[in-house]
């Protein structure tokens, strides 16, 4: 078993954990619509760099439900 052979100060520990903060995700404007986004991800209306690359589910239940 792994044993400490000297005690992390305060200092150090705070120094240590310096670089674990979270932190906010990068966000972009699609070209198309103009919502806001996660960068590298698809937009919530599917598209993705100015084509739609995604079907909306709920835009085909209501077509589904629409017809019938």
């Amino acid at each position: 078993m792994a044993v400490q052979q000297n005690k992390k100060s305060p200092s150090k520990r705070g120094m240590h954990r310096s670089h674990g903060a979270l932190k906010k995700p990068s966000l972009a404007i699609e070209q198309t619509t103009g919502e806001v986004h996660r960068r590298h991800h698809v937009s919530p209306s599917g598209f993705y760099k100015g084509n739609q690359v995604v079907e909306k589910k709920a835009q085909e239940e209501q077509e589904e439900v629409e017809e019938t």
